[in-house]
């Protein structure tokens, strides 16, 4: 039996009944009741029935690939964040991917990254961030980190520097973060890139001079990742922003597939010169929509994970208080234990939206973190290692280990001390107080014990 007369009709009996299931089965965790012991994730999506509704919206439409779903997360990002573009991809790490390789295009002429060009990052962190420039045959130069900050090490970075440095590529550190003042004069010193991995720390706050701004927003271009355990989610997803028009081109080129031409999928002729133009060695008029000016990819994002996106985006405000409140609760509450844990401090002039509390064992405790890692993993808490602890000591740098594939600037010790010592818990929108409080609870026992 027809509950409808129409598409928009069928379209609001079919949104109530989403909602119906939601209410029924898809119970908010912040409503569940818990008990200490019950599985306590890192990192979990947080959602209603707006999403999934904005989901099954998607479907019907059944675009599929990128559409008016797409565009709206681009523009609502790019204003919410603060920059005049923003173009959605399938990942954090395809983010990556495409903000490097639009450093590496022939139109920015002098400063344009080429094979055996250096780029200064860290090896304290996540591999996708160093591998585009691996892969494409620049150099990455290691820097050491801080603790308890643990990040870029900023008094290393006039040694690290050589006439071959093209750019800076560093992540802030799980909401925290790299001291932007001093990174960004240097860039400005000595006209370098400036790319900020910014999938950890979305909703973080930087201050200079004054002025607050967004991080991602301080470099030339910045990233996002929208995995499920990020700050929002789009199941996967990631998003590249700049202000500059110029990288925004290359960027959207590199996006979708190298071509020239700027029409929107689905649009033809936008600049009225489709079969006029001159380029490379192809016949004169060749089909602009088949000129590629670059060697790029295919790395866009569906509608449907946009859909999801959009009706995120109108939350995150409220996800990034909540990961505040979380944070502060947690360390005020392991602060009894600080002579044995080294507590994590926040960036000097940042307001951080944390994506989990980093801790490290302190080497003159008597604690091994293995066994402190196991104590709380037995109640049921969820762990992390902060990612590759030190990037080069990895089986992938087997092949170029040794090689001047990559270099080491300084001696990497403290990255090796958070390789042995440094393990985090999750902040997430999800967990109450209750919930932390028993995080709390477990790790005291577990380096008190």
């Amino acid at each position: 039996m027809n509950h409808w007369t129409n598409e928009s009709e069928a379209r609001e009996y079919i949104r109530s009944i989403i909602t119906e299931y939601y209410r029924d089965f898809k119970k908010p965790e912040q409503e569940q009741t818990f008990q200490p012991g019950d599985r306590l994730p890192y990192a979990s999506r947080v959602y209603d029935e707006k999403e999934m509704c904005s989901l099954v919206d998607a479907a019907l439409d059944f675009w599929l690939t990128t559409g008016h779903f797409s565009e709206e997360f681009e523009r609502e990002f790019a204003s919410w964040i603060g920059v005049k573009y923003a173009s959605l991809v399938n990942s954090g790490s395809s983010a990556n991917l495409v903000a490097f390789m639009a450093l590496t295009a022939p139109e920015l002429g002098d400063r344009q990254i080429k094979k055996g060009d250096e780029i200064i990052t860290v090896a304290c962190g996540f591999p996708t961030t160093v591998t585009p420039a691996i892969q494409y045959g620049a150099v990455p130069v290691f820097v050491d980190v801080t603790v308890p900050q643990y990040n870029i090490d900023v008094t290393k970075l006039e040694a690290a520097r050589s006439e071959k440095t093209k750019a800076v590529m560093i992540a802030h550190t799980l909401g925290n973060p790299f001291d932007l003042r001093e990174v960004r004069a240097f860039c400005e010193r000595y006209h370098l890139w400036l790319v900020e991995d910014n999938c950890d720390a979305l909703g973080s706050q930087y201050t200079i001079d004054g002025v607050t701004k967004y991080t991602g927003t301080w470099g030339d271009i910045g990233t996002s990742s929208f995995y499920p355990p990020h700050h929002m989610t789009m199941g996967e997803g990631g998003c590249v922003y700049t202000d500059n028009p110029l990288l925004h081109r290359l960027i959207r080129s590199f996006r979708d597939w190298g071509r020239d031409c700027v029409c929107p999928s689905g649009m033809d002729n936008l600049c009225g010169h489709r079969f006029d133009g001159q380029y490379g060695k192809l016949p004169r008029g060749y089909d602009h929509k088949y000129v590629y000016s670059h060697f790029g990819y295919n790395l866009k994002v569906t509608d449907m994970q946009a859909a999801v996106g959009v009706e995120q985006l109108k939350k995150f405000p409220a996800f990034i208080e909540r990961r505040r409140h979380n944070w502060e609760r947690l360390r005020k509450g392991l602060e009894c234990v600080q002579d044995r844990l080294i507590l994590p401090e926040a960036a000097e002039g940042s307001s951080p939206s944390w994506f989990g509390l980093l801790l490290s064992v302190r080497e003159d405790s008597g604690l091994e973190r293995s066994k402190v890692v196991s104590y709380i993993e037995e109640h049921n808490i969820q762990t992390r290692l902060l990612f590759s602890g030190n990037l080069i000591c990895h089986p992938c740098f087997d092949q170029i280990r040794g090689t001047d594939a990559y270099r080491v600037s300084g001696g990497l010790q403290t990255t090796d001390y958070v390789m042995r010592n440094t393990f985090w818990v999750g902040v997430y929108p999800g967990l109450t107080d209750e919930k932390i409080d028993y995080m709390i609870e477990v790790i005291c026992e577990a380096v008190v014990k």
